[in-house]
């Protein structure tokens, strides 16, 4: 199973504090470093420094690893023109030799389109669904050919759809936890299903849905990833183990109850259990940036049992 680090650094991370989880991460043999697409920090606190862009801090940090795999979970279409995303992403794919992940979603956090001027449609599904059009046409299209489209939301007219990503195909990664339409969409677009922070009893059924979306469209279910994110706070000792939840703001046994947390034997034991459910990753969202002895202790403890 891969294991993957997911940040938030809307929630208060310079590009510096997210180089450093991205780097220790590399180092102790994490699959990838993925990050959050917000603006806006959610709940208390002041986010200080304020918010960094994906794309761009994901560009620098390819310059300064080697080996992990970068993306987003999810980059929000409501905030990029699909032709700038599709430049961007094949940008920092070529940044990073091949290493990039474009996961992509509807958007949900109305209040971030508000306080940085996004607009924020009621009905974002349509939206989302012709930028996968686009970015996925954009990528395919022959070097030498043009590619045009003719929506409800975009117009492309005669693109020379440049650049091209390193990867052919760079792997688009659809999450969400909707019991029809986003399937459907995961079966047409992704090289990967996600479902983020779902309740885990729920993520067979999330699961056997897409799979069922695959054999409607006569693609072949096995051909996905299935992928679940969830919250991270694994401790040595129950000491520990509350120290790491009461830095975070969260209580232990609720923890233990939504996300891969507890003993390094818990979490061993819950991703073995997704893991038969089909999961070959799982996203462990790491809230405390600060707290790299986290990253090594599951390294060490729970990464060489799954």
């Amino acid at each position: 199973m891969d294991l993957r680090i997911f940040t938030e650094p809307q929630q208060g991370a310079a590009y510096t504090d997210q180089l450093r989880v991205a780097q220790a991460a590399e180092r102790l043999g994490f699959d990838a470093f993925f990050r959050s697409d917000h603006f806006l920090r959610m709940g208390d606190g002041d986010g200080l420094p304020g918010p960094t862009d994906s794309w761009v801090t994901l560009g620098a940090i390819a310059r300064e690893t080697s080996t992990i795999r970068l993306g987003t979970l999810v980059t929000s279409a409501t905030f990029r023109q699909p032709g700038l995303l599709a430049m961007q992403v094949a940008q920092v794919d070529d940044m990073s030799g091949g290493r990039v992940e474009l996961g992509l979603g509807a958007g949900w956090f109305e209040r971030e389109h508000a306080a940085y001027g996004f607009p924020f449609p009621p009905k974002r599904f349509g939206l989302l669904t012709e930028q996968l059009e686009i970015v996925t046409g954009l990528w395919s299209t022959p070097v030498g050919e043009t590619f045009s489209y003719a929506g409800d939301h975009y117009t492309l007219t005669d693109s020379p759809a440049l650049p091209k990503p390193v990867q052919s195909p760079l792997p688009v990664i659809v999450g969400g936890n909707g019991p029809s339409r986003t399937p459907a969409l995961a079966a047409r677009f992704a090289a990967e299903y996600n479902t983020s922070f779902p309740e885990i009893a729920d993520i067979p059924e999330r699961f056997a849905r897409v799979r069922q979306a695959c054999e409607a469209i006569d693609r072949d279910p096995d051909s996905l990833h299935y992928s679940a994110a969830l919250v991270l706070c694994v401790g040595a000792d129950e000491a520990e183990l509350a120290r790491r939840a009461a830095a975070i703001g969260r209580e232990v046994e609720e923890l233990r109850e939504h996300g891969v947390a507890g003993t390094p034997a818990e979490a061993v034991e819950l991703l073995r259990r997704l893991e038969g459910w089909g999961a070959s990753r799982v996203y462990l969202q790491v809230l405390d940036l600060s707290d790299l002895d986290h990253l090594e202790l599951v390294a060490a403890e729970v990464m060489p049992h799954v």
